[in-house]
C-alpha cells in the first residue's frame, strides 16, 4: 500500500521558517520524480516544487531563493526546507510522487501518489 506522510507543518510568523517532512512507503522512492505542492482555501492546488532522481530541482518563481527540496533515500523522506516565510506561503502542503523517474512535471496530473497534507500557517 502507498502511503505519502507529511509532517512539519506550524504557525510561524512572517521571516520564520519549517521544513517538512514527508516519508514515503509501499513504492519505490528512489527512482521516483518528487515534488510539493500547495493549496490556500479557495484556490487551486499549486505547484511548488520538483526533484529528479538526479538531484536536479527546479521551483515556482514565487518561492525560488527560499525553499529547499531535498530528499534522503537512505530514509525514504522528502523534505522541504521553507525560509523567510511570507504570509502567501500559508496553505496546506501536500507530499506527492509520480513512480518511474523521467521528466518531473509542474502538472498536478502527471502525480500518481498523494499525501494527505500539512498546514502551515504564516502570520504577518
Amino acid at each position: 500500500q502507498v502511503q505519502l506522510v507529511e509532517s512539519g507543518g506550524d504557525s510561524v510568523q512572517a521571516g520564520g521558517s519549517l521544513r517538512l517532512s514527508c516519508v514515503a512507503s509501499g513504492f519505490t522512492f528512489s527512482t521516483s520524480c518528487m515534488a510539493w505542492f500547495r493549496q490556500a482555501p479557495r484556490n487551486g492546488r499549486d505547484w511548488v516544487t520538483s526533484l529528479f532522481t538526479s538531484g536536479r530541482t527546479y521551483y515556482a518563481d514565487s518561492v525560488k531563493g527560499r525553499f529547499t527540496i531535498s530528499r534522503d533515500n537512505a530514509k525514504n523522506t522528502l523534505y522541504l526546507q521553507m525560509n523567510n516565510l511570507l504570509p502567501e506561503d500559508a496553505a496546506m502542503y501536500y507530499c506527492t510522487a509520480r513512480s518511474g523517474g523521467g521528466y518531473c512535471s509542474a502538472l498536478e496530473s502527471e502525480y500518481n501518489f498523494w499525501g494527505q497534507g500539512t498546514q502551515v500557517t504564516v502570520s504577518s
